[in-house]
C-alpha cells in the first residue's frame, strides 16, 4: 500500500497550508505575485502541485495584474492551463473591474476623480489592442455608464464623432470622459489622438455636450488632457 493510499497528503498540501498563513497574517504584501498567483490555482487546480506553474505564468506575462487579464487563448498556450483555469483567472480581473467601477457609478466623477482613473486603468492598462471608451454622466456629472465604441490594432481604434454624440444623446448624458488605452505602455498622445479629441469638442459643442477630459491609460500612468493643457 503506498502512502498515499495509506493516507498521506501530498506534499504539497503543508505547502498550501503555510502560504494561507502567510496571507493571512500579511495580506498582499506578504507574497510574492508568483504566491498569489498560486494561492488563487488551489482552487482551480486543487489535486496538484501548482508552484511552477505559478512561476511559468509569471514569466511568460510579467506580473500577476498581466496574467489576469491575459486573454484566455494565450493563457491557454502555456502548459497546464485549461480553458477552465484561464476562465477562472480572468474572472479576477472581472472582479477588480466591478469593485473599481462601484467606487464611481452614480456618484460625481469629477470629485472621485482618482477613484475614475483607477477604474479606467483596472479596466484598460493591460490590453493588447487599442479600445476607445466614452464615460456618459448626468447634469449632476454623475457616471451613468460606459461603452467601448471601438476596438482596433496595437496601435489604433477608429473614433466617429458623430457615433459619440448621438450615444450621448441616447443616455441623455450632458457631458461625457474620452479614455482610450496605448498598448505600447506609453500614454503620450499622438497628433492624431490630439486632433480627434478636438473634432469631438467641436461635434460635442454643437448639441450642448461638454467633454470634460479624455484619458489615455497606460501601463504606468494615465495622462489627461485636461491637466496637461491639450483641451
Amino acid at each position: 500500500m503506498s502512502a498515499r493510499t495509506a493516507g498521506q497528503k501530498p506534499h504539497y498540501h503543508g505547502h498550501r497550508d503555510r502560504l494561507r498563513a502567510r496571507f493571512t497574517e500579511g495580506g498582499v504584501e506578504a507574497l510574492a505575485d508568483y504566491e498569489l498567483l498560486e494561492i488563487y490555482l488551489f482552487n482551480s487546480i486543487p489535486r496538484r502541485d501548482v508552484k511552477p506553474l505559478a512561476k511559468d505564468l509569471i514569466a511568460e506575462f510579467g506580473s500577476f495584474a498581466e496574467v489576469v487579464s491575459a486573454p484566455v487563448e494565450r493563457l491557454t498556450e502555456v502548459k497546464g492551463i485549461s480553458t477552465k483555469t484561464a476562465l477562472d483567472l480572468n474572472l479576477v480581473k472581472a472582479a477588480a473591474t466591478k469593485l473599481a467601477e462601484q467606487n464611481v457609478l452614480d456618484k460625481p466623477v469629477l470629485s472621485s476623480w482618482t477613484a475614475l482613473m483607477d477604474y479606467c486603468r483596472t479596466d484598460m492598462q493591460f490590453e493588447k489592442k487599442e479600445q476607445f471608451r466614452v464615460l456618459f454622466l448626468d447634469r449632476k456629472n454623475r457616471l451613468i455608464t460606459n461603452k467601448i465604441l471601438s476596438r482596433g490594432t496595437v496601435d489604433q481604434a477608429a473614433v466617429y464623432p458623430r457615433e459619440i454624440v448621438e450615444q450621448a444623446l441616447k443616455f441623455n448624458s450632458t457631458a461625457i470622459i474620452l479614455a482610450h488605452n496605448h498598448p505600447s505602455g506609453d500614454p503620450t498622445p499622438s497628433r492624431m489622438d490630439i486632433k480627434m479629441t478636438r473634432t469631438v469638442i467641436d461635434t460635442a459643442k454643437a448639441m450642448n455636450i461638454s467633454v470634460h477630459d479624455h484619458l489615455i491609460i497606460g501601463r504606468d500612468r494615465v495622462l489627461s488632457f485636461r491637466s496637461e493643457g491639450l483641451m
